[in-house]
């Protein structure tokens, strides 16, 4: 039919109970030939083995299998496909060493032969694409068994996990927040301080124009005293002053000193209320400074208690480290037990038959 062992082993058969999903069931009654086969037509790898005349494994070999060993002379590996977990009883170490390293190196051929069969596929492209039969099995990881082993205890300790990572990204979420209202904090902070600046040095000008021109000022105003005295003086002499023309020019440069008075006072108000508009920017400036302090106390209490989850996350995860490892010595216990009460249970069969 196309299809060709490459290589047999004796051992004695199990599968998971499906309804406890712990305890082993005897697929066998004495120990059976499992062989790896591969399909030519198909290009499949299949692990087959037969007791009388009905098929106690048939299980198609997909890259995301694992053939795990849980104890000296016993092993097991999950077929998401049959929804079941075959578990194999051998003679001698030596047997599951040989047949666990048949197991990986299959396992690796079938990965290349469905890499081969994906690249066919794409430059075929007449074809319809079609899945290929073991995504399924690649995006259903197998579940995890465990002989008659607390499987209660894991989940607790993975759903502890997975809380304590929520919680982490959680807190990381509200750190980054609090950095963005810090940053656009600093980043109007340092627009004010640059509009500090500015008015800053617009009133260092300012202030001293207006010394210079408070002293234009006490200038004109001495020089528009002396002209009022001599006109006054003239005025008093009468036709021995100045002509009329004379006169006029003295009221005419005394209108425009008074006239360049009321504009420097003008100034002088405008600059008045530039200096209130920068003790308001001041104020302003002084209250970012406080909010940008309350947001590093409020970014350093959000750090403290990251580290503090940090470290509930590490305990939660080296707990549950030690609860793996104990739970793997029962189990590695228990199938050993198993395995010799099967082995005791197949000798007195045959001494009842006896």
């Amino acid at each position: 039919m196309g299809e060709q062992p490459i290589f047999s082993a004796r051992a004695h058969v199990f599968q998971i109970d499906p309804a406890t999903k712990r305890n082993w069931i005897p697929a066998s009654k004495h120990a059976v030939t499992v062989s790896f086969f591969y399909d030519a037509n198909r290009n499949v790898y299949r692990i087959i083995s037969v007791g009388g005349t009905k098929a106690i494994i048939n299980c198609t070999i997909t890259p995301s299998m694992t053939f795990t060993k849980t104890s000296q002379k016993f092993g097991q590996w999950a077929d998401s496909r049959a929804n079941t977990v075959y578990g194999l009883g051998f003679a001698t170490e030596q047997q599951l060493h040989q047949f666990s390293d048949k197991f990986k190196e299959v396992k690796d051929a079938a990965r290349l032969a469905r890499e081969k069969s994906q690249d066919k596929e794409l430059v075929n492209t007449a074809l319809t694409i079609a899945a290929p039969q073991d995504l399924s099995d690649e995006l259903q990881s197998p579940p995890v068994m465990c002989v008659n082993g607390p499987e209660d205890k894991m989940f607790r300790s993975q759903s502890a996990d997975i809380t304590l990572s929520a919680e982490k990204e959680r807190i990381k979420k509200m750190l980054s927040e609090g950095s963005i209202c810090e940053m656009n904090l600093e980043a109007e902070f340092f627009t004010m301080q640059d509009s500090n600046t500015k008015l800053v040095a617009a009133l260092h000008e300012a202030n001293a124009n207006v010394e210079q021109w408070k002293k234009q000022l006490a200038a004109y105003q001495e020089e528009t005293d002396r002209l009022r005295e001599q006109v006054a003086e003239l005025e008093a002499h009468g036709g021995h002053g100045p002509s009329d023309l004379l006169k006029d020019e003295l009221t005419q440069s005394l209108e425009e000193l008074e006239a360049l008075l009321k504009a420097k006072d003008e100034e002088i108000d405008i600059l008045q209320s530039k200096k209130v508009e920068y003790h308001e920017m001041e104020h302003h400036r002084d209250e970012a400074i406080h909010r940008l302090r309350e947001t590093e106390m409020r970014n350093a209490e959000l750090e403290h208690r990251i580290q503090n989850s940090e470290q509930n996350l590490n305990n939660s995860l080296e707990d549950r480290d030690r609860m793996d490892c104990e739970i793997q010595r029962a189990i590695e216990i228990l199938d050993i037990k198993i395995f010799d009460l099967n082995d005791l249970r197949q000798s007195l069969v045959k001494l009842i038959d006896k």
